[in-house]
């Protein structure tokens, strides 16, 4: 699945590949080849699914029993302010990283699951990063007013924007329901289990943060 316009060409991508759910989808063949690879503790695994070799594995190491990575470790305590997946982007960040694809993001743990995609909405509102979230078959990008979307989504994906703030002059097309300079308060189910009927979707807001997620209808 691809974001449509920016200048995937000129980041300098990184795979933060994280302790959920990655399950195997042609579209994730389709994402731009990362820079550099950090892994997430438990994370590590996914490495083998994606063909990658990970240049950074960090993390307390409490998740990752069994996994073999040839890469350099960065061990912290388990008892420590950040989880995981945040030391792994401070990695890449340090890396040179000005675009994150968040790979194993969704499935497991509902507080980390919740917590990244929080972080991901902060980073991209008020660092200004370019942030994926997926797990193969289920993707989420931020959408703050600084950061309008514009995505090619496959015929038959269901989408939806979640309202992590009140938003103002939410603006969605290329869906069943479009929408206009909706406002639409926090937590609303108004914008959830949208349609795409195939094609560009575009996505912007004038006050709030939201998460825009998709589900592909992938073949069996």
């Amino acid at each position: 699945m691809r974001r449509l316009g920016g200048t995937e060409e000129q980041a300098r991508i990184a795979w933060v590949l994280v302790g959920g759910r990655l399950d195997p989808s042609p579209l994730l063949g389709a994402l731009p080849r990362p820079a550099v690879v950090v892994a997430a503790d438990g994370g590590a695994r996914h490495a083998a699914l994606l063909g990658v070799r990970v240049d950074a594995w960090v993390g307390d190491f409490d998740s990752s029993a069994g996994v073999q990575v040839d890469a350099p470790r960065e061990v912290h305590p388990a008892a420590k302010d950040e989880t995981d997946a945040e030391l792994a982007i401070r990695v890449a960040r340090e890396r040179g990283a000005t675009e994150l694809v968040l790979l194993g993001a969704f499935g497991g743990r509902f507080d980390h699951t919740l917590a990244l995609a929080l972080l991901a909405v902060r980073l991209t509102e008020r660092e200004g990063l370019r942030v994926t979230l997926t797990s193969g078959n289920e993707w989420g990008w931020p959408l703050t007013p600084a950061s309008p979307l514009s995505l090619d989504v496959p015929p038959g994906a269901t989408l939806s924007v979640l309202a992590v703030s009140d938003l103002r002059g939410l603006s969605l097309g290329g869906v069943r329901w479009p929408l206009t300079e909706a406002d639409i308060p926090l937590g609303s189910g108004w914008t959830v289990s949208n349609e795409a009927p195939g094609g560009p979707v575009t996505a912007s807001l004038r006050g709030g943060h939201a998460l825009l997620t998709v589900l592909p209808v992938l073949p069996d």
